[in-house]
């Protein structure tokens, strides 16, 4: 009984295996499924079935496909299906293009060598902040973040730091989209009080997250910019509140803002013009 249940979470009860389908419907599935489960830690094919919303024999069929490419993994033990190898390849190919990955992590250790605390990498994408490197502290208690892990971009140094320096407009969208989901009892869920903060920051050049996303965690952060002087992530310097105080803030800022320039000069960004005066968010 117990292999029975097992290969059920893996695997559809009878699969019978139907011929290739090139159409673009059949990719489009498969890119969904990959999505589910990188964002997953080990899924069952039901789970994944019910999340992208297909049939568990067409999603099996997906998986199957992915899993010859190497795009996923399949435990036979737990039956349960992760992403694979050639994810990570894939994903990192990407990196290397951008000039980012391997250039920040210099700038990275210097950081964290400097402040004594945790430094991160993390990228804008269309709806959150993803952390793609990190550099720990060897202090005993930590911030960690594995590569790949997402966070809102209101709740996040990194993602108001990209903030503060993107059009009205598109942060008004972008903050209704996400609709200030609270985290913490100091997540900035008003739209009002982000808008001051974000000002702030623009005004100062880095970002304070004051336990936003985790209690007992600060961040500090400043953004990243591309050829266009476009914010396309940042780099922060994250710890426990009881090493990060208030008192540091004013000395940490500052060299994060040099390492985030330093990491925009290398990928050959520019950083944008220093505005008049500090930029409102616009309230919808």
């Amino acid at each position: 009984m117990e292999a029975t249940e097992k290969r059920q979470r893996g695997r559809p009860r009878s699969f019978n295996k139907q011929p290739d389908n090139a159409s673009v419907q059949s990719l489009d599935r498969a890119l969904r499924i990959l999505a589910i489960v990188a964002e997953g830690n080990g899924l069952s094919l039901s789970e994944i079935a019910a999340n992208s919303q297909l049939a568990a024999s067409t999603a099996y069929r997906m998986l199957t496909t992915l899993e010859s490419h190497g795009m996923v993994e399949f435990d036979k033990i737990e039956q349960l299906w992760s992403v694979g190898v050639e994810t990570y390849r894939m994903g990192s190919a990407f990196l290397r293009r951008r000039k980012l990955f391997d250039r920040a992590r210099i700038v990275m250790q210097d950081l964290m060598e400097k402040t004594g605390e945790t430094a991160n990498l993390g990228l804008a994408e269309e709806d959150c902040v993803v952390f793609v490197s990190q550099v720990e502290t060897h202090q005993p208690i930590r911030a960690f973040f594995r590569p790949g892990t997402r966070t809102s971009f209101h709740a996040s140094g990194i993602g108001k730091a990209i903030l503060a320096h993107l059009p009205a407009e598109r942060v008004a969208t972008m903050v209704g989209r996400a609709k200030l989901e609270s985290y913490t009892p100091k997540t900035l869920t008003d739209e009002s009080a982000l808008a001051r903060d974000l000002s702030e920051i623009r005004s100062r050049g880095w970002s304070v997250d004051d336990e936003e996303r985790h209690p007992g965690m600060r961040c500090v952060a400043a953004a990243i910019f591309n050829e266009f002087g476009e914010p396309v992530g940042g780099v922060s310097v994250s710890g426990p509140t009881v090493r990060v105080t208030p008192d540091r803030l004013a000395e940490i800022g500052p060299m994060v803002c040099a390492a985030a320039a330093e990491v925009t000069r290398m990928i050959g960004g520019a950083e944008p013009p220093a505005a008049d005066g500090p930029a409102e968010t616009a309230k919808r």
